[in-house]
């Protein structure tokens, strides 16, 4: 998998400045019509003759400016504290606004380009790198769907994860340690810190930065309660086993309707899968190995598990010993070998180091006695939960059909059975797997109690 980086010998022109092609647009603030305040960049004037501009007004990028409107800060601001200097200002005029000065209200105003769907997507064609995804209309989905009018597929992919249940259910579940404490991972901030790590990769790269977040954010959906432990506990339940890679893109999202590009990314995310088929994929699959090392080794730090003075030289001397050195140090090195080699990856040495921190983590954190109890904990706890939802599919929920996902030809799972009666075995067995796999840690635990008399000094335990 390799991207070549396009270069631009294209003359920064104003009008590619205010059509939003050669910088990011400008908020203004404060009365100075030239210049920013928050970082004293001196800033072109502002067009106010459409015609100098035909080419941008004619593709709808840009709007006229004398059509911007006001953007009031909340009411409850309004106190009358402000000054002369504060005043409302028309920065294409540079004078003060003489009406409503009893409101005195302050406002921030912008040089707003309606950058519509359409619009962007002409952007990419120009912005990305070669090789980089483009969205493309309604984007490559199982089912069609007309285009939205402002958002791009990918970027509506990323919004219809952001706002599923399954990716807010990632708050109640397992990163590494068991009932996290507040200052711990779940399962939620570390997608979160995934993305952040992949989208400052794709922007240095070029690449399509609403893609690599979807695909980040959704890359866990399919873990189940109580971390890794889980995929041992349900595989004994599936014919193919249960990977959390596929299971999230192929039955806990399918409902979502997401493109094919962004399904794939968040199935073939774990280095165990096959390589995805968008550099974008890429990114989100080394940006969830070095933030997973890094902060994993934060919170056992945190917690008294281990120490960064035991760290390997070859880890603490090559990326450094916490986690903002590591970060910065591994992001650095997957940008540099992109840009030297048009390849998505890391020179020999940072490599290595991420490598010794990994072998570091398993030996002094995920395979530690306490933590391979804490695993035997919970792979008892949920395969007894599944078994008893099959011995007592009347405590599945009400509408069976909920647990039937959209299977598709993409999918590299299985159909499940046809929820054709509520006494169907073989989709009751099935259905009992996918009720507890999307479990919160916390739900799950209690149902064990409630349901099966758990003795809860049995079950798995927070560390401080």
């Amino acid at each position: 998998m390799s991207i070549v980086k396009q270069s631009s010998g294209t003359a920064k022109t104003r009008a590619g400045i205010w059509a939003g092609t050669m910088e990011p647009t400008i908020w203004r603030v404060g009365p100075d019509p030239g210049r920013d305040r928050l970082s004293s960049r001196v800033i072109p004037d502002a067009p106010t003759n459409p015609e100098c501009l035909p080419d941008v007004y004619a593709n709808g990028i840009a709007m006229p400016f004398s059509q911007h409107a006001d953007v009031l800060l909340p009411q409850d601001h309004r106190d009358g504290t402000n000054r002369d200097d504060l005043l409302p200002t028309n920065w294409l005029s540079g004078a003060a606004h003489e009406d409503n000065q009893d409101a005195c209200r302050p406002l921030m105003r912008v040089h707003a380009l309606t950058h519509d769907r359409e619009a962007r997507e002409r952007a990419e064609e120009i912005g990305l790198a070669v090789g980089a995804t483009r969205a493309y209309g309604a984007g490559n989905r199982a089912y069609s769907e007309h285009p939205d009018p402002e958002r791009t597929c990918f970027e509506r992919d990323r919004d219809r994860i952001v706002h599923s249940p399954a990716f807010r259910r990632l708050a109640g579940k397992t990163q590494v340690i068991i009932f996290p404490r507040d200052h711990q991972r779940t399962r939620l901030t570390h997608a979160l810190e995934v993305a952040q790590v992949a989208t400052a990769i794709a922007r240095a790269a070029g690449l399509n930065v609403a893609l690599t977040e979807a695909i980040a954010l959704g890359h866990d959906c399919g873990h189940g309660p109580g971390g890794h432990a889980c995929e041992d506990a349900l595989s004994v339940f599936l014919e193919n086993g249960f990977d959390h890679a596929p299971w999230g893109a192929d039955v806990t999202l399918s409902s979502l309707n997401l493109c094919h590009e962004t399904l794939d990314g968040i199935r073939n995310h774990s280095w165990s899968r096959p390589l995805p088929i968008t550099p974008e994929g890429m990114v989100v699959r080394w940006a969830d190995r070095c933030a997973y090392c890094a902060h994993d080794l934060e919170d056992a730090v945190k917690s008294g598990i281990t120490s960064t003075d035991q760290l390997p030289a070859s880890v603490s001397e090559t990326i450094g010993a916490t986690r903002p050195r590591q970060l910065d140090a591994l992001i650095r090195a997957v940008v540099q070998c992109i840009r030297a080699n048009g390849v998505i990856g890391m020179s020999p040495e940072p490599a290595h180091a991420l490598a010794e921190l990994r072998r570091f983590n398993y030996e002094n954190i995920y395979t530690r006695d306490v933590s391979i109890e804490q695993g035997n904990s919970v792979i008892a706890v949920l395969r007894s939960l599944v078994e008893y939802f099959i011995d007592h599919p009347d405590r599945l929920p009400a509408n069976l059909k909920e647990l039937q996902y959209q299977h598709h030809a993409a999918s590299v799972l299985p159909a499940p059975p046809a929820a054709t009666t509520e006494d169907n075995a073989a989709f009751i067995h099935w259905a009992s797997v996918a009720y507890v796999a999307g479990m919160t840690d916390r739900f799950a635990f209690d149902l064990a109690i409630e349901y099966l008399g758990w003795n809860p000094l049995r079950l798995p335990v927070g560390i401080g």
